[in-house]
């Protein structure tokens, strides 16, 4: 989908699908508003409006304000590990008081960071200064007054919902998440093309909106000046584009425009493959901007799908060839090989993705994986136990030729 003079659509514009991250954009608009009105103040700490909330760096207490927020600089990573996201029951309260006093990655305001952390909190003072939930702060406040009525904040009951999907084995399936009450302010709404095309206008300066978003709106376009700022939900990219992308465990998607050319595009999707969708729309970009367009990237859970698909084949022929197999060499050599792989796999995986590695297997990674780790584990455990028997044969078989050898003399 595009957005110049006249958006055009490609797909269902009616189809409503979770736009991950792209979220933040909204709650970094609601903060703006709050910070035109005076109930924000932007230098202002965490503290000051989520009460007994805190926050440690080598062991001292420090303070994070609301810009460290908005900037992604409060010293929160996305390492779901050390900083973990909300349960199903919890509020936005509850959330932010398990987290409260955890030692912090950085000082706030010296380095960046992408942090979900960061827009929940945000999300939180947004409805302690408003007394309002933040669903209905976000509805009545931000959607409503700016005419997008079929973006929906969290989950809803809309026939329009596309489901999302969960590669494995080179094939898609349809997968649900329940959506977290207290995450939702960082990245679970639902919308579709034809909203999306109106957000690109309204950011460009091609839609007519209410005067009271005119501040908050050149405020955040003010704050990105060099490339890889980071501001109230944006980004800015090279030449002037401001963008970002959104993924979820079953969807993806990614937004850039251009307000000089006035010029946007969005790209949706019902699957988690974000850096094919991020190239997929930044190269349409590139053709409707008149260059040449950069290609597309292959996700590497698309990769990991293929590797464990593999695997899983790979792990199926060594099964048999085990139970066949007669060498006590081959099947040792296979085993050590099989439980080397493993551990590393259980060793790495959780450091590169930052996650649990259950949270890795049954929740981000294709069905592949999850199958492929499985039947090699199957394997090693055939083996091994074909191993114990072997020795136990061969331990038999010599006591009784001693015994013989015995009576014999």
């Amino acid at each position: 989908m595009t957005a110049n003079a006249i958006p055009c659509f490609y797909g269902d514009s009616e189809s409503l699908y979770q736009i991950g991250s792209m979220t933040k954009a909204f709650t970094g608009l609601a903060v703006q508003k709050l910070i035109a009105e005076g109930l924000i103040d932007e230098d202002g700490l965490i503290s000051d409006y989520i009460a007994g909330f805190g926050s440690y760096y080598n062991s001292a207490k420090v303070d994070i304000t609301v810009r460290n927020l908005l900037e992604q600089k409060s010293g929160y990573t996305n390492n779901e590990k050390e900083y973990p996201s909300a349960s199903e029951d919890m509020t936005l309260t509850d959330w932010a008081d398990s987290i409260s006093g955890l030692e912090l990655k950085s000082m706030p305001g010296t380095e960046y960071a992408y942090s979900n952390v960061n827009y929940n909190l945000l999300g939180l003072i947004i409805e302690n200064v408003s007394n309002m939930s933040y669903r209905d702060y976000i509805e009545e406040e931000i959607l409503a007054p700016l005419g997008l009525e079929n973006t929906r904040v969290g989950t809803v009951a809309d026939k329009n919902i596309i489901e999302g999907c969960r590669l494995g084995y080179r094939h898609a399936y349809d997968y649900s998440i329940a959506v977290k009450e207290a995450c939702i302010p960082a990245g679970y709404y639902y919308s579709n093309s034809e909203d999306m095309g109106k957000w690109i206008k309204i950011w460009t300066g091609s839609e007519d909106i209410p005067d009271d978003f005119s501040e908050p709106l050149i405020k955040t376009k003010k704050f990105l000046t060099e490339e890889g700022d980071y501001y109230s939900g944006w980004e800015l990219f090279s030449d002037g584009v401001i963008g970002h992308s959104g993924g979820t465990a079953n969807y993806s998607s990614r937004i850039v425009f251009d307000e000089n050319t006035k010029t946007g595009v969005c790209v949706l999707s019902n699957l988690n493959v974000a850096a094919s969708t991020d190239s997929l729309c930044n190269s349409i970009f590139d053709i409707v901007s008149g260059k040449e367009a950069r290609g597309l990237t292959e996700d590497i859970w698309t990769i990991f799908d293929k590797i464990f698909s593999l695997l899983t084949l790979i792990a199926v022929l060594l099964l048999i060839s085990a139970i066949k197999s007669r060498s006590r060499c081959f099947l040792l050599t296979v085993d050590v090989i099989l439980t080397i792989v493993l551990i590393l796999i259980f060793i790495l995986f959780p450091i590169i993705f930052g996650a649990d590695m259950k949270e890795i297997l049954f929740i981000w990674a294709p069905w592949s994986l999850t199958g492929g780790l499985l039947s090699l584990a199957g394997v090693v455990a055939v083996i091994s136990v074909k191993l114990l028997m072997v020795k136990k044969y061969g331990d038999n078989n010599k006591t009784g030729k001693r015994q013989a050898a015995y009576g014999n003399s």
